[in-house]
């Protein structure tokens, strides 16, 4: 037998449970994950919360929870290819990562992605990267994002707001970011200048930067791109990740799938190489799952929270 986080009925925290469960195997064309570190995204508990959510991402109840995590190969599947027992790995795993064990298709799939934990970054980073590091890399490649433009970007302190932020300042440009006002020195360690949403964002960001807006990404509504439209900017360089298909204006949707091939590359190399820095805020034990989706759902956690499964690796 091995642990997982299940639900059987969609709600808050107190659905979740930590559960003995039959213990997977590899099968033919796939690979066993023995997980290490579960990384929270706000999607997880949006799934576990909302049927309508869950729906988009083919997910019913009774369900596993999570989807980023890290861990080490420990069987592999006949025919399966490009990993061997005892490489370390990060990646996704929709409705499975909050887990002892992780069964992943090889080759992987865009849907549930599978690399090679490089070096230097811990299995604990390695689970915070999946979700916010391809979101972030596609909201600004979707804005055709380069150097001298000043960018807002909506939601910045957030688990995607701080990786947008920093892949955003290595580009070269300029950024704003919105937020809370306690989080405003957080946001400043990442070299973004902080503005408090709200009512008279406009004008606030217009005080910032006479100069104008030439692009910006929402993660967190549509106030951002309201905003942005508001000031001027165009709406094909305007992007937001949590306004639904359609969202105001004719601005672009994106998510994380749309990432480039190389963008998860790119962002580990930025963190070998001290350009990226990845704030942990939490670690919890699996056994403490409630407490740590409750913080993490709260949104007023600065950094990612993680879920450790068992001692990590380096």
């Amino acid at each position: 037998m091995s642990r997982a986080v299940v639900y059987e009925t969609f709600g808050g925290p107190e659905v979740l449970e930590l559960r003995e469960v039959p213990e997977p195997h590899a099968g033919p064309g796939e690979v066993r994950v023995h997980v290490t570190a579960a990384g929270l995204n706000p999607m997880d508990w949006g799934i576990a919360s909302q049927p309508e959510v869950a729906a988009r991402f083919g997910i019913s109840v009774p369900s596993g929870f999570g989807y980023d995590f890290a861990g080490v190969v420990d069987e592999v599947g006949a025919r399966a290819t490009g990993f061997a027992v005892g490489d370390r790995v990060y990646g996704g795993a929709q409705g499975r990562a909050a887990a002892d064990f992780v069964v992943v298709k090889t080759p992987t799939e865009a849907h549930e992605p599978l690399w090679r934990t490089p070096e230097g970054i811990s299995d604990e980073v390695a689970a915070t990267l999946p979700v916010a590091g391809m979101t972030a890399a596609a909201a600004l490649a979707a804005i055709d994002l380069r150097s001298g433009d000043t960018v807002l970007v909506g939601g910045a302190a957030g688990g995607v707001g701080v990786f947008a932020v920093q892949l955003a300042k290595l580009a070269g440009a300029r950024v704003i970011g919105t937020a809370a006002q306690g989080t405003f020195e957080f946001l400043r360690r990442f070299g973004a200048e902080p503005v408090a949403y709200g009512p008279g964002l406009a004008d606030r960001v217009r005080a910032l930067a006479p100069g104008g807006v030439t692009a910006a990404t929402d993660l967190f509504g549509i106030e951002t791109a309201e905003t942005a439209l508001a000031l001027g900017v165009p709406p094909d360089r305007i992007s937001t990740i949590a306004a639904g298909p359609n969202p105001p204006g004719g601005v672009r949707a994106t998510g994380g799938f749309d990432a480039s091939p190389d963008a998860m590359e790119r962002i580990s190399d930025a963190i070998l190489a001290g350009a990226i820095t990845i704030p942990i805020a939490a670690t919890f034990p699996i056994g403490q799952i409630h407490d740590a989706v409750t913080l993490q759902a709260g949104r007023h956690v600065h950094g990612k929270v993680v879920i450790r499964l068992r001692p990590g690796l380096h």
